[in-house]
């Protein structure tokens, strides 16, 4: 949710239960600072009492120290100050057996109370903690995180949350709540299952949290889950405010349907047609004009919006109205929200520590970029080309540790099988027509400005065999759509690229590296501390503002994840 936590628990839902939990109008950061005073009482009181322990009894061990400490933790974050109210565990099964939609947490349920000794988590003796409240504000509007789902047993939650009986300590509404909590988590923290996400090519690592284990996390600091901006890779907020700003277009109508005229080609700059108004509002709609004066001649106005919006999806910037770019613009705004959906789910599936790298390489596949980050911020942006959809460029990570320069080119069997071998049936002499040789069973092209890998390459070594290289087709890379490789990934400013990565591995000058690439035998440059890289896939990518650029699906990925998501 974009709202902060005051915002939600004074909002016209929390109001009612506010005054359910006898809040009354109390200011709610006066009552975090109460809280936050009371732990530090505590810890205070505690550190005498330790310090105190320790003159008197030196011969304490750390293991008892550790284990002192980790009780203080939990009581801390449980005891709701010494309401502990115990938990029947017998009632556990017979919950489930009645709540079949939440059957599948039944293990993690079992396992968090065990942990906390079966005592309530979600009340104490005055009824539900305020923590449980704002839970129930983020599960019951799933909607904002782009997920089609809403929380079983609706009205049952309804019931607890906003009647007026004070909700005394409950079993049932104890295990609906931490039933939530799981759902919550499940759905909107971990997202897609890991093994259907690699069905849907995403080979990308996954780390596993215990949610257990979290839950004391996001009670000492329920801000964590009010405002959640760390919780996630960072896109995925981004992409939340491009969510409600596309959301927002489709409550007020979308953007209609922009028609040209039948056997128009295109529209240049002063040309006059309808199609031109109809462009002029649906511009207007997404953000790219900041008045639409229907005007049915293309002006310089329009013209800094088309470009702008070319420039945004990595078009060439020509100023001219194509049906491609109609096509395009006539895409429902219905089917832009299911979009953002499908690739914040993508976001969940990536560790959030990519945030906090300060070296790193991305190559977006669908955008066809490839961005080089030192110290954080983008180094290097470069155009690339990417594996044809018969080859598809796996979605993968893995760590770059050397450049090779002058590279040979090891033939894979498969083009070996399919192109060399046929080749060779028509002409003799077609490895040494493309400068190839024989080594053993294979064939290889030598280093030179004809290699197929140009004149270097970048290696991260993985079982998909894709790496990063230069080419000489360098003609390829002025094309919008650049799907044409075997699978590996070409890089446009190769060059740049190398001396950037040795400048700051090896101290290297430009020099130095042009006289590597230009060798006549392959050599090596070891990269110190290994870079990550990352090959990722999204169709939509949104900046700060909540900005969305949109890219083509060219492998077909996202009504594959859509229907995993919206079946859920």
């Amino acid at each position: 949710m974009s709202v902060s936590f005051v915002t939600q628990l004074v909002s016209p839902t929390a109001n009612v239960w506010l005054k359910t939990r006898r809040l009354n109008n109390c200011n709610i950061n006066f009552f975090l600072l109460l809280r936050k005073e009371r732990i530090a009482m505590k810890k205070l009181k505690l550190s005498i009492i330790l310090l105190s322990g320790l003159l008197t009894f030196s011969s304490l061990s750390c293991k008892k120290e550790k284990d002192v400490k980790e009780d203080v933790t939990t009581k801390d974050v449980h005891n709701h100050d010494g309401d502990i109210i115990p938990l029947d565990s017998t009632a556990i099964d017979p919950f489930f057996e009645k709540h079949a939609k939440f059957k599948e947490f039944e293990p993690q349920v079992k396992e968090l109370y065990k942990k906390h000794d079966y005592h309530y988590i979600w009340h104490d003796k005055k009824g539900v903690i305020e923590f449980a409240g704002v839970l129930f504000n983020r599960a019951t509007q799933l909607d904002e995180e782009g997920l089609p789902t809403e929380l079983p047993y609706q009205q049952e939650f309804n019931n607890l949350f906003y009647s007026m009986d004070g909700n005394k300590p409950d079993i049932t509404s104890e295990l609906l709540i931490s039933s939530m909590y799981f759902y919550f988590t499940k759905n909107v923290y971990e997202g897609v299952d890991p093994e259907k996400s690699k069905e849907n090519g995403w080979y990308l690592p996954r780390e596993k949290v215990s949610y257990v284990d979290y839950l004391d996390t996001l009670m000492r600091d329920p801000k964590l889950i009010a405002k959640d901006q760390t919780e996630f890779y960072s896109q995925y907020y981004n992409l939340k405010k491009g969510l409600q700003k596309y959301r927002n277009i489709k409550r007020k109508g979308g953007w209609g349907t922009i028609t040209l005229d039948e056997g128009v080609k295109m529209l240049k700059p002063g040309d006059t047609a309808n199609a031109i108004a109809q462009i002029r509002k649906r511009l207007y709609k997404e953000g790219y004009l900041k008045n639409d004066n229907s005007k049915t001649i293309y002006d310089s106005e329009l013209i800094e919006a088309v470009n702008a919006y070319d420039k945004r999806h990595n078009y060439n910037i020509d100023s001219l109205i194509t049906p491609k770019l109609v096509k395009e613009l006539n895409i429902p705004v219905e089917e832009r929200i299911k979009t953002i959906s499908v690739n914040m789910e993508r976001c969940r599936w990536i560790t959030p520590k990519v945030d906090t790298y300060d070296e790193y390489i991305a190559v977006n596949i669908p955008s066809f970029r490839l961005h080089y980050f030192q110290d954080g911020k983008p180094t290097l942006i470069s155009r690339v080309v990417v594996g044809k959809k018969l080859n598809k460029t796996v979605v993968f990570s893995g760590e770059m540790s050397y450049i090779a320069f002058s590279p040979y080119w090891n033939v894979p069997q498969s083009i070996l099988k399919n192109e060399i071998l046929p080749g060779l049936e028509k002409d003799p002499n077609y490895l040494v027509n493309r400068n190839m040789e024989w080594v053993g069973n294979r064939v290889r092209q030598k280093p030179g400005g004809r290699n197929a890998l140009g004149l270097v390459k970048f290696m991260f070594p993985n079982s998909n065999n894709i790496y990063l290289h230069d080419t000489p087709s360098k003609s390829l890379f002025n094309r919008e759509e650049r799907a044409f490789s075997h699978g590996c990934i070409r890089v446009e400013k190769a060059r740049e690229l190398a001396i950037a990565i040795t400048k700051k591995h090896g101290d290297w000058n430009e020099k130095m590296v042009d006289e590597a690439m230009h060798r006549n035998s392959e050599n090596i440059f070891r990269v110190k501390n290994k870079i990550p890289v990352y090959i990722a896939y999204f169709t939509a990518w949104a900046d700060e503002d909540g900005n969305v650029a949109f890219y083509d699906d060219i492998y077909n990925k996202d009504e594959r994840l859509a229907a995993m998501l919206f079946s859920k």
